[in-house]
C-alpha cells in the first residue's frame, strides 16, 4: 500500500516554485501600481506581435515624434498603404483591417501626433491643416513611403486629414480612401448638434459615459473591443486627463473655421478614390458620402449595412476588400499631378 504524504508536506522544489510565483505576482502588482497603463500597453503589444507588425519611432522635421507600426508585404515592390485613425482613436483600431490585407501590401499605421503613443505638445495645433502638413512630412520620409506615392486611407477625423493631404500634396498620394470621413456638412444628427453646442459626445469620465461612447460609435455590440478590469478603469482615467485636449481638437475640427475645409478642397482630388460608409453611422451621417461624391466624382462608393461609425472594426473584411479594389483597379480619372499643389 502506498504511503500518502501529509497535506502540509511538499518537496523543496515545490516550495521554491511557490516563492518564485509569489515574487512574480508581487513584482507585477508593484509594476501596475507604479504604471497602471502597463496593462493596456501589454495588450496592444500582444496584438501587434500576433499581427506580425514591428513598432517604430521617428521624429519628423524636428516637430513631433511619431510612433507607428509596419507590416512588410510578401513582395518587395508591393504598394504601401498608410492608415490614419480618427478622433480619440489609435493605430490599433486598424489592426483588423490590416490582418485582412496582410501579405498583399506593405502597411504603415501611425498614431497621429497628439494621439496614442505619438508625441503631444502643449499649445500645438492639431486641426486639419496642421495635421495634413505633418502627414505630408511623414510621407516624405524615405523609411515611410520609400520614395513612392502611397495609398492613404483615413477614418473619421483621419478621413478629413487624408482628403486634405490628397488634395494639397498630390504627388505623395497615389490613391485615397475616406471611411466615415469628417469634413463636410452632413445631415443633422445628435452628435453634430452636441458638437455645435460645444459639447464632446465622445467624452469619457466614468463607466456610464464609456458605455455611451461605445454605443455611439459601434452599431454591432459584438464588434466592440473587450475592455477587461482593470483596463476599463485605466482607460477612463486616461480619458479624464485628456478631456481638455480632446475638447480643444473637437472645437477646432467640429466648430472652427476648418470644419468643412476637407470637403471644400476634396474637389481638387484627382487620384482614384474610395468612399466607404456604414448606413447606421451615428457620428458622421451617411449623407456625408453623397457630399464627398459630388466633389470626387471618380470615387467608388461603398455603403455597408448593419454597422455604425467604426466600419474598420465592425466590418473589417469588407473594408479591406474595398481598399484592395481601390489599389488594384486602374485610375478612372486623370493621373495625379507631379508636384505639391500647395
Amino acid at each position: 500500500m502506498a504511503l500518502k504524504s501529509p497535506r502540509w508536506f511538499a518537496p523543496r522544489w515545490a516550495k521554491g516554485a511557490n516563492w518564485i510565483a509569489a515574487a512574480i505576482l508581487l513584482g507585477l502588482a508593484i509594476a501596475l501600481w507604479r504604471d497602471p497603463g502597463l496593462v493596456i500597453r501589454a495588450e496592444f503589444a500582444k496584438q501587434r506581435i500576433l499581427l506580425g507588425a514591428e513598432s517604430h519611432d521617428i521624429v519628423v522635421d524636428n516637430d513631433h515624434r511619431w510612433t507607428y507600426v509596419e507590416l512588410e508585404a510578401d513582395k518587395p515592390d508591393a504598394p504601401t498603404i498608410v492608415m490614419l485613425h480618427g478622433y480619440t482613436g489609435i493605430k490599433e483600431n486598424w489592426y483588423r483591417v490590416a490582418r485582412a490585407l496582410r501579405g498583399r501590401y506593405r502597411i504603415v499605421i501611425p498614431d497621429l501626433p497628439g494621439w496614442g503613443q505619438s508625441e503631444r505638445k502643449d499649445g500645438a495645433d492639431y486641426g486639419y491643416v496642421a495635421q495634413s502638413a505633418r502627414v505630408a512630412a511623414f510621407l516624405r520620409k524615405p523609411e515611410i513611403a520609400r520614395a513612392r506615392p502611397v495609398a492613404l486611407i483615413g477614418h473619421s477625423m483621419g478621413g478629413g486629414i487624408a482628403a486634405l493631404t490628397a488634395a494639397r500634396y498630390s504627388n505623395l498620394v497615389a490613391r485615397v480612401g475616406l471611411l466615415d470621413a469628417a469634413g463636410v456638412r452632413f445631415e443633422d444628427n445628435q452628435f453634430g448638434i452636441d458638437v455645435l453646442a460645444g459639447k464632446n459626445p465622445f467624452g469619457v469620465s466614468d463607466h456610464a459615459s464609456l458605455e455611451r461612447y461605445l454605443a455611439t460609435v459601434f452599431h454591432n455590440r459584438d464588434a466592440r473591443p473587450w475592455v477587461p478590469w482593470p483596463a476599463a478603469d485605466i482607460y477612463i482615467a486616461q480619458r479624464r486627463r485628456d478631456a481638455a485636449f480632446e475638447q480643444g481638437v473637437l472645437d477646432r475640427i467640429g466648430r472652427g473655421d476648418e470644419r468643412f475645409l476637407p470637403g471644400a478642397e476634396a474637389a481638387n482630388i484627382s487620384q482614384p478614390a474610395l468612399l466607404l460608409w456604414c448606413r447606421e453611422d451615428k457620428v458622421i451621417d451617411a449623407s456625408a458620402m453623397t457630399l464627398y461624391a459630388a466633389r470626387i466624382p471618380q470615387a467608388s462608393q461603398v455603403l455597408l449595412e448593419g454597422c455604425g461609425h467604426m466600419s474598420l472594426m465592425e466590418r473589417p473584411g469588407e473594408t479591406a476588400e474595398a481598399v484592395a479594389m481601390l489599389i488594384e483597379r486602374g485610375a478612372p480619372g486623370a493621373a495625379p499631378p507631379t508636384g505639391d499643389t500647395q
